[in-house]
Parts: structure tokens; sequence; C-alpha cells
């Protein structure tokens, strides 16, 4: 029997980042001694009473269908969470709740892309965004940023890549993958830009509270116009440690907002039922554990980006937010390692696996050449042997 795939299947990439994820988990499930630097989720325990409202949720029989978009308290909870925030008042039909973040991309996408419609992605970017778009029918179209502009783009590149099939802009900040952070005159320039197109902007700020230099800053608050344009996602995952509880959530003007309810009532339905009950303790109960968490990580990337810079063939920025660094290893390719000549991060990456038992997440599925992602959450003790590790394959020790 012949197997029919169909092309819009075919078209879709699979994630670098979780395929690496699951590589890693195999080989210390076969008990090699790997270390890894791939890793997209806190390395922290959810807090305790988030957990906790979990159980209650299901010792109390909060066990069954929700409304398709996420339940009323949870709704307004995650108002009070904008309106505390960023002082933004916004109501129920607002808001939607999803099966996570890229639940919220995907239905984002599904239901303001008409076919071929462009969505401007600046690169380097996260690596779904552009398939999400694919799936939705519409056309990734990237700005290219450089290191020397803090991998930013400027308003001038956003006019030059605007055309009459222009839908939206994807904005994430704090980045992931490189951790810069846009400032508010940055977001003015860019607001004005898509309030004169008609453009919308979907503003990822998964990372909102992981800002460790200067302060987050959401575009909506910049005006009536701008805000009205805005597709604000944001989730439980990061600042909560909840990755697997699967809980994302957008705020939209209400047209957008009913479109994305209605493409998820039938596409999956409600969220998990006890993941939003707990959501609700998350977001209106004790905030301390963020607090903890960035300490921890503010340490983490004090020594990654010193140490990094020290060794010779590698370099990284300091990065404003998220848990991530973005490595420079351009010196290291076409250079002779052990034999060989390295054309790319991933071949490069590959080598680093296998020799020196580090798992790292290479660039091209970012949309740029000659860097490594590194994120740092995890352990002080798991960074500096990783490095270690590091340093010494690039002094040919291995």
């Amino acid at each position: 029997m012949q197997t029919y795939i169909s092309q819009k299947a075919k078209s879709i990439s699979p994630s670098p980042t979780l395929s690496l994820d699951a590589k890693f988990k195999q080989m210390k499930k076969q008990g090699i001694p790997v270390v890894g630097f791939g890793a997209g989720e806190p390395d922290f325990e959810t807090p305790e009473n988030v957990k906790q409202a979990g159980i209650k949720a299901i010792e109390s029989g909060f066990t069954r269908y929700t409304p398709a978009s996420g339940t009323v308290e949870l709704k307004e909870a995650i108002c009070e969470k904008i309106k505390r925030d960023t002082g933004l008042s916004y109501e129920i039909g607002n808001i939607v709740v999803s099966n996570g973040g890229k639940h919220c991309l995907t239905n984002i996408f599904m239901a303001i892309c008409e076919p071929d419609d462009e969505v401007i992605i600046p690169a380097p970017f996260w690596v779904s965004y552009p398939e999400m778009v694919k799936m939705a029918g519409g056309k990734p179209v990237f700005i290219d940023t450089t290191e020397e502009a803090n991998f930013k783009f400027t308003p001038q590149q956003l006019e030059a890549h605007i055309t009459p099939r222009t839908r939206a802009l994807v904005l994430n900040t704090p980045s992931n993958p490189t951790g810069m952070v846009y400032t508010r005159e940055e977001l003015k320039e860019i607001a004005e830009i898509a309030v004169k197109n008609n453009i919308y902007v979907i503003f990822d700020e998964i990372y909102e509270k992981l800002v460790y230099e200067g302060e987050h800053i959401n575009i909506a608050t910049l005006g009536e116009d701008i805000r009205n344009l805005t597709i604000i996602v944001n989730g439980m995952a990061k600042a909560y440690a909840m990755t697997g509880w699967r809980i994302g959530f957008t705020a939209s003007n209400a047209d957008v907002a009913k479109a994305m309810s209605n493409i998820q009532s039938h596409a999956t339905s409600n969220p998990n039922s006890i993941a939003q009950f707990a959501s609700v303790e998350a977001l209106l109960g004790d905030q301390s554990s963020i607090d903890v968490m960035k300490k921890e990580y503010i340490k983490r990337r004090d020594y990654m980006v010193e140490r990094i810079n020290s060794i010779d063939g590698i370099s990284c920025k300091k990065p404003n937010g998220a848990f991530y660094i973005f490595m420079n290893v351009k010196a290291l390719l076409g250079k002779e390692l052990y034999g060989q000549v390295f054309d790319s991060a991933s071949a490069l990456c590959d080598d680093i696996l296998e020799r020196a038992l580090v798992a790292l997440v290479p660039s091209e599925g970012f949309g740029i050449d000659g860097y490594v992602r590194l994120s740092y959450a995890t352990s002080m003790e798991v960074i500096k042997e990783g490095l270690d590790r590091i340093e010494k394959y690039i002094r040919g020790e291995y």
C-alpha cells in the first residue's frame, strides 16, 4: 500500500530543538555522561502553591470539560495579571486560553492568514514561527539581523519588508534564542510603522518575567491604535516552571479572539482543566518564586558570558533576558579540527556531541549561520562541566 502524505505536511520541518532534546535524553537513558545545553525549560520545580492547587482540582472533581477557550476564572485572573503588569484593561472576551504558547500561535496564524499572506519574522527566530505560518497557509518573510546590531532589526528594515500582502509582524522580546530585549523607543518606532501599514503585531512575551537589565515594555501600552493591532502571546511555562502543564494565553481585540476561539473549539476544545485551575493560583498567588529563579539565572548568565568570552574561538554578547546565550562560533568554521573542516554550526555541534558529549543547539534552525544556542536553565555544576568540555574540545584535547 502506498502511503500518501500531503504537500503541506511535507513542507513542515521538524523542530531541531525538540529533536536534539530527545537525542540528549536518549543518550542519558543509555548511561552516556552527556551534558545538555539544549533545554528550553526552567530546571526549577513548579512552585508548591501551584502544585497544591492542581491536587485540589483533582480532589474536588475539577476534571471535566471547561469552556473551549478557557474558564471564566482563569480569564479573569489573566485580565488581572495584565492590568497589574501593564495597566492595560482587557475583558474576558479578549482572552483565549490554549494548550501552551505554541497552540496560541497556531491559532493566531490560522485566524489571520489567507493563503500566501506574508508574516514578517526577524531572524534569528524561535524555530517554530515559520513552520506555524506555513501550516496556516501563510508565507514567512525574514528580516536578517546582525550581532553588531544586538540581533535587532531597524525601522528601515521593517518598512523595506512590508508589501501589500503583509498581514503581521512577529515580535519576540525577550528573544529566544538571543535573549535580547527591545527598548521602549525601539517599540515606539515599530508601533508607528505597524499602525501606518495596518499590520498585526504578534507580541510574544513568554519570557517577560525574565528581564535582567532595563525593563520589559508591552507594545500594546504605546497607544490605542497599536493596542488594537497587538495580539499578546504569553503563558505559564517559563515564569512559573509549568512547561508540562501546557497553558498559554492570548489577549487581543474581540474579533481576533472570537476567531481563535472558534478554531480551537473544533481543533482541541478546552485546555487541561486541572492545569487551568492551578494557573489561577500561579497568576494570583505568591509570586516570590519568580525572583528566586531570576537571581539564579543572573548568576549563571554572568558566569557563562565571562567564561565563553575567555575562550579563544568563541564569543557572545550578554543577553538582557530569557535564559539563553547565543554563542558565536564563526572562528571555528572553516578551520581544521580533529582532521576535519566544519562548514556549519550543525556539523560542529554534531562533532562536539560525539567527542565531548555536550549537546548544543546549532543556529541554522533559528535562521542564521555561525552561532550556537546554550541554555542556562540548568545547574551551575552542569554549566561548568559543559564549558570545561567545550574548552577542551576547542584546544584539540579529545
